[in-house]
């Protein structure tokens, strides 16, 4: 493993399991970022911090911080923003001759019309989303930029796809996404009588990967992979919003019948399934199940509640 590692995004969901799980790398040095240590809009300031860092190595987990509501207003935001700091930490990354970059793409920028299971070849072959066009185009170029970067400087930089994650440290805010909305929600009206609403039939199948695993890949593949092929590298056990409910209510004791699934509200894509066969062939990775994940969560989230509410991240992701 790497000696010095510098985590940007460090005290995101992804970022924060990577630091639960460091003591199991004891040769290396971990060093979280996060955006009040560089501000990597910004092209001199992100080479001037990571010269000062001198890492041998780099994940990038940082990104523009919306939720799933607000997304679809600020494209030239997310576009410009998300750019500037993919091109600044990899100019920085080559100019401070770091070994190795890991940078980070998503699921969601998959079309909507491509086959299912969603494969990495798939990532260009169709129109993006009509109102989420910013936020896909910013993770789809991602890609070319791993090529272009491999092919022009010879830089050692992959590239790593997680689907919907979820865990310890998520933000619970009303606008995050469906599962952390769904346990917000349900804690919140444990003690109550009132109806929990969901959106939708419930019917939706989400493949959901604990923030854990999605380290626990990343630090592989920093390890032991080094190709311009991007990486599906999230779970492919999927669960409908419905029984995903069901899951919350059983852990907490809640009587099923107070859910009420709001069919007048959109359910979304009933499959958005990916294809993680690269990955696992090479690596023989094992996925934490989403039952024992989730147990997890419920018990990190209620802990914590009692404990120290302030811990809880509950705003609405709106720093643009």
């Amino acid at each position: 493993m790497y000696e010095k590692i510098l985590v940007t995004g460090g005290t995101g969901l992804i970022g924060q399991a990577v630091g639960s799980i460091q003591s199991q790398y004891p040769e290396s040095e971990f060093i979280f970022w996060g955006s009040r240590d560089c501000d990597l809009t910004k092209e001199e300031e992100s080479l001037e911090c990571v010269r000062a860092i001198k890492p041998d190595a780099i994940i990038h987990l940082a990104a523009i911080v919306l939720g799933i509501g607000t997304r679809t207003m600020y494209p030239v935001t997310i576009l410009r923003k998300s750019l500037a700091m993919n091109f600044n930490i990899l100019e920085a990354a080559r100019l401070s001759d770091v070994k190795k970059v890991v940078m980070t793409l998503s699921s969601g920028m998959y079309p909507n019309k491509a086959p299912l299971p969603y494969r990495e070849e798939y990532i260009h072959d169709g129109a993006p989303d009509g109102h989420n066009y910013g936020y896909i185009h910013s993770k789809r170029f991602v890609e070319p930029m791993v090529k272009a970067y491999r092919k022009e400087f010879g830089l050692h930089v992959i590239g790593l796809v997680p689907n919907w994650l979820f865990g310890e440290n998520d933000n619970y805010s009303e606008d995050a996404g469906v599962l952390p909305a769904l346990i917000r929600r349900f804690c919140d009206n444990r003690n109550t009588d009132d109806e929990i609403v969901v959106w939708g039939d419930g019917s939706p199948l989400r493949e959901y990967t604990h923030c854990e695993d999605v380290a626990r890949s990343y630090l592989w593949c920093l390890e032991n992979y080094d190709s311009e092929q991007i990486l599906n590298i999230g779970t492919i056990e999927e669960n409908s919003v419905k029984d995903m409910a069901f899951m919350i209510a059983d852990f907490l004791g809640i009587d099923k019948r107070r859910i009420v699934f709001d069919t007048s509200k959109p359910k979304g894509a009933l499959k958005k399934s990916t294809d993680n066969s690269r990955f696992v062939d090479l690596s023989n990775f094992t996925y934490m199940p989403f039952k024992a994940g989730l147990e997890r969560t419920l018990k990190w989230y209620l802990d914590t509640l009692a404990s120290d509410p302030s811990l809880i991240r509950t705003r609405s992701k709106q720093s643009v």
